[in-house]
């Protein structure tokens, strides 16, 4: 059984008129299929999935992200990987069902993937916890990250969460030091680590895996700090404000681009992800293996310096004339003309001010002799 959105309505009766029509079976028994009013039909569906989704706003881009039909980490993991081992366990407390981890093969070369889970169905998504990772998961994660590392195999990532898990157990066993740590070692890695967010990529419980040499969004994906309803609830009070809340937060994957948050975007099927999963994963597939041919030439150190520089110069193209490079000696910047002349009167403005009354004293005593 399909899923719709509210903004679908007009897509789900149309849907609902096309198996009636490609049904044999009718109020006067078996009847004869009328063809041509189901291709018009099947024209007149696509026509609006493509009005629909080319016009979604941010809040509606949101609720495509969370689909119930969309696809999880657990369908790309199968579908894409051979030969797929998991891996358990932190070796400090416990397994975490919400993210799996483990080594597969992609084009032939080992790889390890890493994929926050929510689950198919209410059962399987409570044992998921609802793609909410707890600290023994991102230990868990940086256990396996350590591992890929020394052996120098590429890490995939597949990040669908709204967040670390919030609970009490959670903070206890240090969950804002798992987070924190998690993000340390996916920025040093020496090997090549890619991330695709897949649904929601929510607050530190994302970025903890996100930190990675390229972060690739799906069209319909969201990435932020924190969800659109907990924004306008600390902003507004108001949880009802969620769009414009979605709008400010410029979460979309063509907004992060535009800002140089996220290396790529992979156009999803008409009507989203979840209306052809076979295709998508196709292209997710392609963009990963495209993704680590770029770094074979790389050398360890240059994998590492091209992260490094990828998140040094986000947010700088603004007041900077020039970002951090791999063609540059060193990861500091160049500030603007303007920026130094400020910065540079401000220091000695003592002295400026000194030249400033000697010179204006030395044209009034030229004035007054004349």
């Amino acid at each position: 059984m399909k899923n719709y959105l509210e903004f679908e309505k007009e897509i789900k009766l149309l849907e609902t008129d096309l198996d009636s029509l490609k049904s044999p079976f009718g109020s006067e028994g078996i009847s004869e299929v009328d063809t041509q009013k189901i291709k018009k039909t099947e024209e007149e569906i696509n026509s609006k999935l493509k009005l629909t989704y080319e016009n979604l706003n941010s809040w509606q881009k949101t609720l495509v992200a969370r689909h119930e039909d969309r696809p999880r980490a657990n369908f790309y993991i199968k579908k894409i990987f051979s030969s797929f081992t998991a891996l358990s366990g932190d070796r400090l407390f416990s397994d975490d069902q919400s993210v799996i981890a483990g080594f597969g093969l992609i084009d032939n070369k080992s790889v390890l993937v890493i994929g926050q889970e929510k689950g198919e169905d209410l059962t399987s998504r409570i044992e998921r916890n609802f793609g909410m990772m707890r600290p023994e998961g991102y230990r868990k994660c940086i256990r396996l990250m350590k591992l890929a590392n020394r052996f120098q195999i590429p890490v995939v990532s597949f990040i669908d969460t709204p967040g670390a898990y919030p609970g009490i157990g959670a903070e206890q066993r240090g969950q804002a030091s798992a987070i924190a740590n998690s993000i340390e070692c996916s920025m040093s890695l020496n090997v090549p680590n890619i991330s695709i967010i897949i649904g929601e990529g929510g607050s530190g419980g994302a970025i903890a895996l996100a930190s990675s040499n390229k972060v690739i969004m799906l069209e319909n994906s969201i990435y932020s700090v924190i969800s659109p309803e907990g924004c306008a609830s600390i902003l507004w009070r108001d949880p009802s404000k969620s769009l414009q809340a979605a709008d400010a937060m410029k979460l979309t994957a063509k907004d992060l681009l535009d800002l140089g948050i996220i290396d790529e975007v992979i156009k999803e099927p008409l009507g989203g992800a979840h209306r052809d999963a076979e295709t998508i994963v196709q292209d997710v597939k392609h963009s990963i293996i495209k993704n680590l041919q770029y770094y074979e030439k790389f050398s360890r150190d240059e994998i590492y310096d091209d992260r490094k520089a990828k998140f040094l110069k986000i947010g700088r193209d603004k007041g900077f004339t020039k970002p951090a490079s791999l063609t540059e000696s060193s990861f500091g910047y160049k500030e603007s003309l303007f920026l130094k002349t400020k910065r540079e009167l401000e220091r000695n403005k003592y002295i400026y001010y000194g030249l400033l009354a000697v010179v204006l004293t030395a044209i009034f005593i030229v004035l007054s002799v004349a």
